[in-house]
């Protein structure tokens, strides 16, 4: 097996992504790997027949200060795991192309990221980012389920 130096963990601060924080803070300690965790994360714009309806700056602000002190309490949880050393990092954009591109462009050799395991139409329906990141990804990916109860 390969020897990880870097480990890329998307996060949703769900469940499944706080176990796949878990598991990456496992396997950062057993290679002394840092461990970043990217939350990508889009903006609704509203279309009406006026036009369309975006974010003001101040609810721009708050939904950014909601995603960042999210994001700082997933690095507590990963450096109460034990990781090595954790970094954040915050994108605006759609998970999956988010996830693939930083992966690709910072040289990750490793993602962790967890699933909900749907299958059928749950699936089908809502589609599955890790999927998509597995089937796409410049690198290895490990898939977390939360527990067998989901």
């Amino acid at each position: 097996m390969s020897r990880f130096t870097k480990i890329l963990v998307p996060i949703d601060f769900s469940d499944h992504s706080i176990r796949a924080i878990h598991y990456a803070a496992e396997l950062s300690k057993t290679y002394n790997a840092p461990v970043t965790l990217l939350h990508a994360y889009q903006t609704l714009n509203y279309a009406l027949p006026e036009g369309y309806v975006f974010y003001s700056p101040e609810q721009l602000a708050e939904l950014t200060q909601a995603i960042d002190k999210q994001v700082q309490q997933s690095k507590a949880v990963a450096e109460h795991a034990g990781a090595v050393s954790v970094d954040t990092k915050t994108v605006m954009g759609a998970a999956f192309s988010e996830i693939l591109r930083v992966a690709e462009e910072e040289h990750f050799d490793l993602i962790v990221m967890g699933t909900h395991g749907r299958t059928g139409l749950g699936h089908t329906f809502l589609g599955s980012v890790a999927e998509r990141v597995v089937r796409q990804a410049p690198c290895p990916v490990l898939t977390v389920r939360a527990s067998k109860a989901d």
